[in-house]
């Protein structure tokens, strides 16, 4: 996790969240600009490119044939990772997945399975046999905060612009492709509590300063799909209904900057 902020600081960044203010001059509600590259390899099946203020996270997807599970015999597989290098942030460290790592993986992860985005019954050749595994690869370039967010916008980008080789008779692809069955775009929509405040879109300081995090993503029918909570605080009830509301908006903003990528 991120390096612990000094107390000074902490109080400075959660009394400006008090006044409804934030360090860089967005209102509490208010994301960072965020751009978004489809396409940006050729050698994956799919790929995206995002930048969200300061933080820079690729996806790559790579589509397989294997084994389904067996308490899923007839839907195809999809496995998320996240990889954070130490060239992205000084604290990062190389080597196996940390806890960060595995978090931001699940929650992205979680987020797109729960909406049923990707289709996965869609992806079986034949049930208990063979089924499309599709592997979903993050990597954080540059790390100023709120990676889940990043991260899930650049999985749903490269999905949605996936190409899956065509099987032959012998089940060996072939050049032939047809899109990934997408048919949804889940988004994340995190926020962090500073006090009595909740912003979205954190900044890395102000993830270093926070009480407790919360993410809601939302489909494209505006439906809440997955929500994941972390750290020692809480949220009130009046608090959590506050987030799906600016979610259910946010979401529909960053759906919206998807579909022009894609287009």
């Amino acid at each position: 996790m991120s390096e612990i902020l000094p107390l000074i600081r902490k109080e400075y960044l959660i009394s400006l969240a008090n006044e409804g203010k934030r360090e860089d001059g967005r209102a509490l509600d208010e994301y960072r600009s965020l751009d978004i590259r489809a396409n940006v390899v050729d050698k994956a099946e799919g790929s995206a490119l995002v930048s969200l203020g300061g933080t820079m996270v690729f996806a790559g997807v790579k589509v397989d044939a294997g084994e389904p599970y067996p308490d899923t015999p007839d839907d195809g597989v999809m496995i998320t990772g996240a990889e954070l290098i130490p060239m992205a942030a000084p604290d990062f460290e190389a080597g196996p997945p940390g806890e960060e790592a595995v978090e931001v993986a699940r929650v992205v992860d979680r987020g797109i399975r729960e909406s049923k985005a990707l289709d996965t019954k869609a992806l079986c050749v034949r049930e208990n046999e063979l089924v499309r595994l599709v592997f979903v690869d993050l990597h954080v370039m540059d790390y100023d905060g709120n990676l889940i967010d990043a991260c899930g916008v650049a999985a749903m980008t490269a999905l949605a612009t996936s190409q899956m080789p065509v099987l032959d008779e012998n089940d060996k692809p072939t050049e032939e492709k047809l899109p990934l069955p997408v048919r949804d775009l889940a988004v994340p929509c995190t926020f962090v509590k500073l006090g009595n405040s909740l912003l979205v879109d954190p900044s890395l300081d102000e993830e270093r300063a926070l009480d407790s995090r919360i993410t809601v993503a939302t489909d494209q029918e505006h439906h809440v799909c997955a929500m994941q909570k972390s750290n020692i605080g809480g949220f009130s009830l009046d608090e959590i209904k506050h987030a799906v509301r600016i979610a259910t908006v946010k979401g529909e903003e960053i759906r919206a900057a998807i579909r022009e990528a894609i287009k």
